[in-house]
């Protein structure tokens, strides 16, 4: 209490250089309103907000009363939407078309202060807040435990140059719906249950009498708009034959549909802002140039603005890994892939984007700073990484167990590494334990089985690695900032952002 009680005091004097036994101080996080004085601390390993002062904004934090002088503030929910109430720049924000953005997926909760110092003074915008609803649920965190996460990050750095949150690859409208409610300013619709799968293997006659089957209204509108024309995109030309076209419809009518109802029910509905992105890259289907065209020309058609697409491109973007393909194939798709987004007028989007090094100068070349790029499992990587050097311990026996529930995480992610390759962990010394952070196959491991780890529970029902695992990260703070500052910072660099 002694300590608590001095910071109170250099706090009155608006005195944030203050230096006191088992107290870390966050000075960025100063801020002076309304005679209220607010810094957030961490005082014996638990992060708050220490409030001195009297008025509203002093009134409405929830907090623990310290001899009558301040009061420490828990970084709990409610006292979230008070600082969202009182100072903008905690809010999320959409960033619209012309500012390039990354999604900075933080699975753990504790890696948006790195992404901030990432991205401060660089001209892409952050999109701190970013889970789709599987990750949440592998995680048991919830999508305001996402938000609280982030708007109390943005508020600890004092960052006021605007952060998004995403719900990301979202399906389902009831979640669509609650992820708006929540104060989203992103939301990014996975239509991968409305793209049916093995069109593009079908013969002309088969695709025939399953064309033939769609309503007369709905055929002539597509046979009026596209059969045997060509359309000029910036030079880049595109034509539908018969066939071509009875593909595109089969493959992407239901999806589109889904599109322009969710853009209309609940888009334009809202009273503010919301980046709208379309995700048709959870699927098989590689979404040639063609049928990038066909869905962004059908969705103008039909007045739906979007914010960004994001295409299944060729080759493998694999989580965790670098990009498997034929890069020379990739560039040529990808040219053509942003030239038809710069001719809508939406970002082009890179979903699965972390580590996808070989392909990022391609990337930025074409895409001319101008994009969206989803990043999230590396994240969780580098905190292995911390965990691999710190508590060496904790890392052998996560390694174990991930190899032994590899299987069981398959369900959830495509991936395929050759777990043989994997350096025996008795042939690796403590030292060396960083450098399974650099094998793809170890990367990868590491990558899906994150949720069976972080919730893992013996016999009596206590969690396995999970406590052993946040303490090792809180005590390590600096060190997974730096992690991450140069890991997420080789993808800002290369991408040219």
């Amino acid at each position: 209490m002694k300590h608590l009680l001095a910071a109170i005091e250099l706090l009155e004097q608006s005195k944030i250089d203050f230096d006191i036994t088992n107290m870390k101080v966050y000075k960025k996080s100063y801020i002076y309103h309304d005679n209220v004085h607010l810094i957030m601390i961490k005082d014996k390993a638990k992060k708050g907000i220490l409030a001195v002062g009297n008025g509203q904004l002093f009134d409405d934090l929830e907090g623990t009363d310290i001899e009558g002088k301040g009061k420490f503030c828990s970084l709990s929910h409610a006292n979230r939407l008070v600082l969202n109430r009182y100072f903008d720049y905690t809010v999320p924000r959409a960033f619209g078309t012309k500012i390039a953005t990354m999604g900075l997926g933080d699975r753990l909760g504790l890696a948006s202060p790195g992404h901030i110092e990432t991205v401060k003074g660089k001209s892409v915008k952050p999109i701190l807040a970013q889970q789709s609803i599987r990750e949440l649920t592998l995680t048991n965190r919830t999508m305001n435990d996402m938000l609280d996460a982030a708007c109390f990050a943005v508020f600890q750095e004092g960052y006021k140059d605007g952060f998004g949150a995403d719900g990301d690859h979202i399906k389902e409208e009831k979640d669509i719906q609650y992820a708006l409610s929540l104060g989203i300013s992103m939301l990014t619709l996975d239509c991968s249950d409305q793209i049916p799968k093995g069109i593009e293997k079908k013969s002309a006659e088969q695709l025939s009498v399953d064309y033939e089957k769609l309503p007369r209204a709905i055929k002539d509108h597509y046979n009026e708009q596209y059969l045997n024309k060509t359309f000029d995109v910036n030079g880049l030309y595109i034509s539908f034959d018969e066939k071509l076209l009875m593909e595109n419809v089969l493959q992407y009518n239901e999806a589109l549909n889904y599109m322009v109802h969710v853009y209309n029910e609940y888009i334009i509905t809202e009273k503010r802002e919301i980046d709208f992105e379309i995700s048709i890259d959870e699927t098989e289907t590689i979404t040639s140039p063609t049928a990038h065209f066909f869905v962004a020309n059908e969705l103008r058609l039909k007045g739906v603005e979007v914010t960004s697409l994001a295409p299944r491109f060729c080759g493998e973007f694999q989580k965790g890994i670098d990009y498997i393909g034929d890069i020379e194939q990739f560039e040529y798709e990808l040219s053509e892939h942003a030239l038809i987004a710069e001719h809508f007028g939406y970002k082009l989007s890179i979903h699965s984007g972390s580590d996808k090094f070989k392909v990022f100068p391609i990337i930025a070349k074409y895409t001319k700073g101008i994009l969206h790029v989803k990043t999230a499992g590396t994240n969780w990587l580098e905190a292995i990484r911390v965990i691999a050097q710190m508590n060496p311990n904790l890392y052998r026996r996560m390694h174990v167990f991930a190899l032994e529930h590899f299987e069981e995480a398959l369900a959830y992610y495509h991936v395929t590494p050759d777990l043989a390759g994997i350096a025996p962990l008795e042939n690796v010394p403590d030292s060396e334990l960083e450098s399974y952070m650099d094998d793809d196959a170890a990367r990868q491991l590491f990558h899906v089985t994150y949720g069976l780890l972080l919730t893992a529970k013996d016999e009596s029902d206590k969690n396995i690695f999970k406590e052993e695992f946040f303490c090792t990260l809180d005590k390590q703070e600096e060190e997974y900032r730096a992690a991450l500052v140069k890991h997420i910072g080789k993808h800002v660099e290369l991408l040219e952002l």
